[in-house]
């Protein structure tokens, strides 16, 4: 269900509008392979009608699931902002659509968690990727293996230019 304020409840008063809304609500279900939203947004919103505007300002929180995409591991990401705040003009050529006296504050909450989205979720500063494993084999063979090694540039070392 999305988040809709209605004004004619907003003509004498402020509102203090407090719930969840699923991934599937914010449209957030297929965002990214490596970022899943199987927890609700949290938001706790004061909603007030200003002259021609609408202002929403609060708090939103949201547990996100992630696969780091260095080294695949599970992780949870946390966004919280403490202190939201959404401007909505009500006449002009951005203004917000009103349909029965109701203005959805859904795809501007969407929009606001999108931005904080990283490109590329990372479990740690200091993670450093997925390892590689050893192959095995026997210290000897490895030393062969460095010192037979030609260089890319012996090539280039034997050309003459006159």
């Amino acid at each position: 269900m999305a988040l809709l304020v209605n004004l004619r409840h907003l003509e004498e008063d402020s509102r203090q509008e407090t719930g969840e809304l699923t991934g599937e609500e914010l449209g957030l279900t297929d965002i990214d392979e490596l970022i899943h939203t199987p927890l609700p947004l949290q938001y706790d919103l004061e909603v007030s009608l200003l002259e021609n505007a609408l202002l929403a300002q609060g708090s939103l929180e949201m547990t996100l699931k992630c696969e780091c995409s260095r080294c695949l591991k599970p992780f949870d990401l946390h966004i919280s902002e403490e202190a939201w705040a959404c401007h909505l003009p009500l006449e002009g050529e951005e203004a917000a659509t009103v349909e029965n006296d109701c203005v959805d504050l859904t795809p501007h909450i969407r929009e606001h968690i999108l931005l904080e989205l990283p490109q590329r979720p990372v479990c740690g500063d200091d993670c450093k990727g997925w390892k590689k494993p050893a192959k095995m084999s026997s210290p000897s063979k490895q030393a062969e293996a460095t010192e037979e090694a030609p260089s890319p540039w012996a090539a280039l070392d034997k050309l003459k230019l006159d």
